[in-house]
């Protein structure tokens, strides 16, 4: 009798154990990121009353004939699945859509959370303001390039940092010339270029229409001193001539749709000349109304960031007060082969183990890590239905082996009475 005693005892500890894991899953049904955990039992070594026997002599085999011993815990495993994402609008929040973690650092050593609660520190950097880790990626060099297969490094966003200005090379026109335009008529549009200071010098460019069909002569302009009284100086080379299919309305000539311009002189100590190519592949001519519009260009003037935007795979692109926009860095985030195999290591972070291998660091949304979502943390996967039947379950199962350790007891008195 003294085995049940003791088999109880195991099923009295263990089921405190079952109620500790369903208590602190609900305590954890608000924390951001938290992944519940789940506990299992296993029964222990039983002992043997009587072997089993093979079929012999006409005579069929006997069954073993075993007591258990009592229970024990079989293991408290992590529940890694996704939480549903939240808004919360701010620029900082992010969550990951998929699997994988955030890496942050420490100074000494590094540790993974789905935690995205994050925010700019006062030396520009991306931390955890709730203890101060920060956020490891790769920053881009001077050129935007960003080494994913480097170290990682701390992740900045080094607000009023300027960027030089830029000089055009390059920009496009599209839009539509109304194929209705009588010879000699003429379509104006006006475009800004900067040169190698980041100064603006407005271009007006002229399209005539030809005697000869389908073809449009351009003639480009600038005002070189800002005083509109001075006559327009024109631009190098000039006239051009544009010429278009009378069945598609498609640019024919020049095929690539580039006309090159230059500027010989400038009101400002920009250095001369300022050549800039434009594509006009995007242009038509077509019956209605003329309408042309640039629609991007290369150039544009010295510029502070102020402030930034995450792609889902994790780039971080830098918005800088003239309107330009360039990568400043790169999110990294780590998997795990066995990721139910992390430590806790409080403040929702978790560090690796023998059974969860090693990290398996890159950008999101390769080898199979999730995406990135911007303005949005991860809510707790605690399923509370679930848990507050654990604590049913729990609460029972311990009542029901205080019952057979209160059996046993009366048994017991029942033996020792025998003497009586």
């Amino acid at each position: 009798m003294m085995r049940s005693l003791f088999a109880a005892i195991s099923g009295l500890r263990n089921h405190m154990t079952f109620m500790d894991v369903a208590g602190n899953n609900i305590a954890n049904v608000n924390t951001t990121a938290f992944k519940a955990s789940r506990i299992t039992f296993q029964d222990i070594l039983s002992q043997q009353l009587r072997g089993a026997s093979s079929p012999q002599q006409g005579r069929g085999g006997v069954n073993p004939a075993q007591v258990g011993l009592g229970m024990t815990l079989g293991g408290i495993d992590n529940i890694m699945t996704q939480g549903s994402l939240q808004s919360t609008g701010k620029l900082t929040d992010f969550a990951i859509q998929g699997d994988g973690f955030f890496v942050v650092f420490d100074g000494q050593r590094y540790y993974y959370t789905r935690d995205g609660a994050f925010d700019i520190g006062v030396d520009g950097g991306l931390i955890n303001p709730s203890n101060g880790l920060r956020v490891m990626g790769w920053m881009a060099d001077a050129t935007g390039a960003i080494d994913t297969e480097g170290p990682l490094v701390p992740l900045e966003i080094p607000f009023g940092t300027r960027i030089s200005a830029q000089q055009t090379t390059q920009m496009t026109l599209a839009g539509n010339l109304d194929a209705g335009t009588a010879a000699g008529a003429t379509v104006t549009t006006t475009v800004t270029v900067y040169d190698s200071l980041g100064n603006p010098h407005s271009v007006r460019i002229e399209f005539e229409k030809d005697a000869a069909p389908n073809t449009w002569n351009v003639t480009a302009y600038y005002d070189d001193d800002g005083d509109p009284a001075t006559p327009l100086v024109s631009v190098t080379p000039s006239p051009s001539q544009l010429v278009f299919d009378n069945t598609t309305g498609a640019l024919t000539n020049p095929n690539d749709g580039l006309l090159e311009f230059s500027l010989g002189t400038l009101p400002t100590d920009a250095a001369v000349p300022l050549e800039f190519t434009v594509n006009f592949l995007g242009v038509t001519q077509f019956g209605g109304q003329s309408q042309l519009t640039m629609t991007n260009q290369d150039g544009f003037p010295a510029g502070t960031l102020v402030s930034f935007a995450v792609g889902s795979s994790g780039e971080i692109s830098g918005i800088y007060s003239n309107g330009a926009n360039r990568v400043i860095g790169q999110i990294a985030l780590a998997n795990f082969v066995n990721p139910g195999g992390l430590q806790r290591a409080g403040q929702n972070l978790w560090s690796p183990s023998s059974a969860s291998g090693d990290p398996i660091i890159g950008p999101p949304n390769t080898g199979g890590r999730g995406v990135v979502q911007t303005g949005t943390l991860e809510a707790s996967n605690v399923d509370l239905a679930q848990q507050f039947t654990n604590m049913i379950l729990a609460q029972r199962g311990f009542q029901a082996n205080s019952r057979v350790i209160t059996a046993t007891d009366q048994m017991l008195q029942d033996l020792v009475n025998i003497i009586r």
